[in-house]
């Protein structure tokens, strides 16, 4: 069954929220894992693309955005209404909503910061998740 974790952050910004997607983005495919950022937009997908490009001068993370020609097996992927390529085992969901794929994975990473949009929605995506009887942790992250 899908893990499903939640990662509650203190601050307020999505600019926050942007920067530890990068940062959780770079400890998943540093343990291996090949991983699909779903995003709710083209504009947030080319927004989390250039993040990941810029985040950390010091690190690469080779992804690419899933309207580019893809290598095999691209260790990350970021897209907006498409499901990964085979393969993918872990998906970082920035979108409001839950995708309807999301259980052919093996995991999923929620991140949730003080915004009021983020909340309502992940709120909905918590109790969505809970209702189907997914196991549902609960990081709180300090400031």
């Amino acid at each position: 069954m899908t893990q499903i974790d939640f990662y509650i952050l203190p601050q307020t910004t999505l600019e926050a929220r942007f920067d530890f997607a990068c940062r959780l983005a770079e400890t998943i495919f540093s343990k291996g894992y090949r991983l699909h950022v779903h995003c709710e937009d083209e504009a947030m997908a080319r927004q989390m693309d250039e993040r990941l490009w810029t985040f950390k001068p010091e690190s690469y993370i080779p992804h690419t955005l899933v309207t580019e020609p893809l290598t095999p097996k691209t260790p990350v992927t970021i897209g907006w209404d498409h499901e990964p390529e085979p393969g993918v085992e872990a998906l970082l969901n920035l979108h409001p909503e839950i995708p309807s794929w999301f259980s052919h994975l093996e995991r999923v990473a929620e991140i949730i910061n003080q915004h009021q949009e983020v909340l309502v929605a992940k709120r909905a995506c918590w109790s969505t998740y809970k209702e189907r009887g997914y196991p549902v942790k609960a990081h709180q992250l300090k400031g």
